[in-house]
């Protein structure tokens, strides 16, 4: 990890300016394509923005994460955090502009998910010169892909501390409102074994296919949970997401399987998750094996900083629960309540018209201006 609150890095990234009109700072975030395991040439152009807009902060590099800090003794530390990867381009690169049903939008990839948030997190860094809390900013690479690929994962075992505050805020799309937690996410390969034979003799053979029909009986009739927790509701999901088995066109099958999706509500631990699906597979002719799982992260609203930043929102914002998984769970396991709060419809996210709309932008800076300068209020 390299730190400098001042020297310019080597090489000649892509400008940004931290104080432009948030459209335009965004548009120019999109247009620096950061498909995930590409993140260098954005990560350069944000610490190179820091360093020459920001001398208030120390500006650290880990790397193609960086990391920019405020250190200045107060009671509290806010955590503030964007990823600056993006799935595949899908024809939505370089940025445009649109205006639809009288409402202005700027389409591109990533512009919802989540460079609308990454714009936001700069322009408050580059403002917030003398913050009631310290701030600690994270831009950070390889969201979109495995868990282990993920940088916080890195950070968390090697600088912990960086991901530790009083109160954390994820710059992922909610449409410039707040969403509470998120749930916990968990893959299972189901496997069924039979005996491979001849089709034309199947009486021989016994067709692992087959032993996969009362597997999905039990999906089908499936009732998922609604859980109410702290006055979200968090809408549990169990689902077959791929089938896979044959071997021939004129084979009987020994072997077939189903990867099954287990989205569950944060009061629910990935061990209680397993046994979930287990106990609901019981007496099913299959193996289970868990190949991934996180836990979800609690709503994280009753701590003061978090009631000060709703009150600093308004009563108009709207407050729901995350119904995906994120990065609020990484900071949750390290004890940092956190919540989701950014431009863009979640909705929209890796869509091929991924966009964020104008007032999208601009009522989530001004909301997160309220609360890092009261006397904007």
């Amino acid at each position: 990890m390299t730190s400098s609150s001042s020297s310019a890095p080597a090489g000649s990234a892509p400008s940004l300016d931290p104080r432009a009109d948030i459209v335009e700072l965004t548009a120019a975030i999109v247009d620096i394509e950061s498909v995930s395991g590409n993140e260098k040439a954005l990560a350069d152009a944000v610490e190179q923005a820091l360093r020459t807009h920001a001398r208030h902060l120390t500006v650290l590099r880990d790397g193609d994460t960086v990391i920019a800090r405020t250190d200045l003794g107060r009671e509290e530390r806010v955590v503030l955090a964007g990823h600056l990867d993006t799935v595949p381009v899908a024809d939505n690169l370089p940025s445009s502009r649109r205006v639809r049903e009288g409402r202005e939008e700027l389409v591109g990839r990533g512009s919802c998910d989540m460079k609308g948030g990454v714009a936001m997190l700069l322009a408050v860094a580059v403002e917030a010169t003398e913050p009631a809390r310290d701030l600690t900013f994270l831009f950070y690479d390889h969201e979109e892909v495995a868990a282990a690929d993920n940088s916080l994962t890195r950070i968390a075992r090697t600088h912990p501390e960086h991901l530790r505050g009083d109160f954390a805020i994820l710059g992922e799309p909610t449409s410039a409102g707040v969403e509470g937690g998120c749930k916990g996410t968990m893959k299972l390969e189901v496997t069924a074994h039979g005996t491979a034979a001849h089709s034309a003799r199947d009486w021989v053979g016994d067709n692992a296919i087959h032993h996969l029909a009362p597997v999905l009986q039990r999906l089908d009739a499936y009732e998922a949970r609604r859980a109410v927790i702290d006055g979200l509701e968090y809408r549990e999901c169990l689902n077959a997401v791929a089938i896979g088995g044959g071997i021939a066109g004129n084979v009987i099958p020994d072997r077939a399987s189903l990867t099954l999706n287990y989205r569950f509500a944060p009061d629910t631990s990935p061990a209680q998750a397993e046994a979930h699906v287990r106990e609901l597979l019981e007496g099913c002719d299959v193996d289970i094996v868990v190949t991934d799982s996180a836990a979800g992260a609690l709503p994280g609203l009753d701590t003061p900083a978090a009631r000060e930043f709703l009150a600093a929102l308004g009563d108009g914002v709207g407050v729901a629960a995350k119904q995906g998984w994120t990065d609020v769970a990484r900071f949750a396991e390290l004890g940092t309540p956190a919540v989701n709060f950014g431009p863009g419809d979640p909705l929209l996210a890796h869509t091929d018209d991924e966009h964020v709309p104008f007032e999208d932008l601009r009522a989530a800076l001004d909301g997160l201006r309220r609360w890092l300068e009261p006397s904007a209020r």
